[in-house]
């Protein structure tokens, strides 16, 4: 993913108002980001825990959305998989995140969701870079090319859900 700039990120939200894209908090080290290990910038809410927000290239442009999570509590014992990038996580390691549709739906109430890394380190992830906690995540048979694609695909189609 190439560097964005705070004023890209804001311009990019697609299910907000611009009143509530220029209000939301924008990640302060934008500048130290790993911006080519990443295939999408994810960030959480630090003074409200259950917001996050993603911006994804999606046809050649930024787009942004903003997603909740539900106040849930998760066994600690269980494992869950992300959806996105096929990583296991024990207990919260994987968060529900639901993302108002974009438009009119979404200003009628319609949502979308799926089950994310709920620290947004997918692309870290499915590069070995980060680890999860508790989980190792399995070997797979596919090169690492493919993984990456997959975890692009996967967050894409979430994408065009909101959109659509």
């Amino acid at each position: 993913m190439r560097a964005l700039t705070e004023s890209e990120i804001r311009a990019s939200f697609v299910n907000c108002s611009k009143g509530e894209a220029k209000r939301l908090p924008v990640p302060r080290d934008l500048a130290e980001r790993r911006w080519p290990d990443l295939d999408f910038l994810g960030w959480r809410d630090l003074g409200a825990p259950d917001r996050a927000y993603l911006v994804v290239e999606l046809d050649g442009a930024p787009t942004g959305v903003t997603l909740r999570s539900p106040n849930v509590r998760r066994s600690l014992t269980r494992t869950n998989v992300c959806s996105v990038c096929i990583t296991a996580h024990a207990g919260s390691g994987v968060s529900l995140l639901t993302a108002p549709r974009a438009g009119a739906a979404g200003r009628d109430g319609n949502s979308v969701g799926t089950y994310l890394c709920a620290d947004l380190a997918c692309s870290l992830y499915v590069r070995g870079l980060l680890r999860p906690a508790t989980v190792s995540r399995p070997d797979e048979s596919l090169p690492l090319e493919e993984q990456i694609a997959r975890t692009v695909t996967n967050l894409e189609a979430f994408l065009r859900q909101i959109l659509a």
